[in-house]
């Protein structure tokens, strides 16, 4: 297993690295904000422990950008024990635990554990393709700090896109799965609802839109 760990107190990390090792954890290690934020966007991580309070971004700042680029890697945040307005927020942004410090190496290790385990039944309820992502609980379709709850049948279009991305969906596939096999709606339907969900990612400011292949069909793709 991967974890990130974002400490900015020298003696700290190298002992919670030491204590993660010696239990066959592989543990890249960083000391502010912007260096956590950085490594877990490139790096294929299992779980992510970040401390609260760091340097350049605090520990929360990096939770919410994680989320709003739907990363959703499990997030054990580290806080002092007098923050509970911090846990409660982090909670709240997507956090999948938190510890209050100090805490003992062995309690440590029992909330990795927990965290990991979590990871195995997770099943993501935000999609991500390039610079959006859309929330299958909220409709909401986010580029950066700008977005859209998306009616229905844009969302269940959107949704469909982002599931199949790289393929071509024909105009036939996308009648029969977003409007259902007996529905009376027509082919030009689905060009209409394609209209309006390119009209929806310009307006958000985004670099994608629902590109066409003559007689192939749809798919999402990055603006050329």
């Amino acid at each position: 297993m991967k974890l990130l760990y974002a400490e900015d107190e020298p003696a700290m990390s190298e002992a919670v690295v030491d204590i993660l090792t010696y239990h066959k954890y592989i543990v890249d290690a960083v000391y502010d904000g912007e260096e956590a934020l950085d490594y877990a966007k490139t790096g294929d991580y299992d779980g992510i422990i970040l401390d609260i309070m760091m340097p350049k971004m605090d520990g929360l700042q990096v939770l919410k950008a994680l989320r709003s680029s739907g990363d959703n890697t499990p997030v054990l945040l580290l806080t002092a024990r007098s923050q509970v307005e911090d846990q409660i927020a982090g909670l709240d942004m997507g956090a999948d635990d938190y510890l209050p410090k100090p805490f003992s190496m062995e309690l440590l290790l029992a909330r990795v554990r927990a965290m990991l385990r979590r990871k195995e039944s997770f099943t993501p309820n935000v999609l991500a393709f390039e610079d959006i992502t859309l929330n299958q609980s909220s409709y909401e379709l986010c580029c950066g700090e700008h977005s859209v709850v998306l009616p229905k049948q844009e969302y269940l279009l959107m949704d469909l896109l982002m599931i199949n991305t790289g393929m071509y969906l024909s105009t036939e596939n996308i009648l029969v799965k977003v409007w259902g096999y007996d529905t009376e709606a027509e082919i030009g339907t689905v060009w209409v609802y394609i209209s309006y969900l390119r009209k929806r990612l310009a307006g958000i400011g985004s670099s994608v839109t629902v590109a066409a292949k003559r007689n192939v069909g749809y798919r999402l793709e990055k603006k050329k």
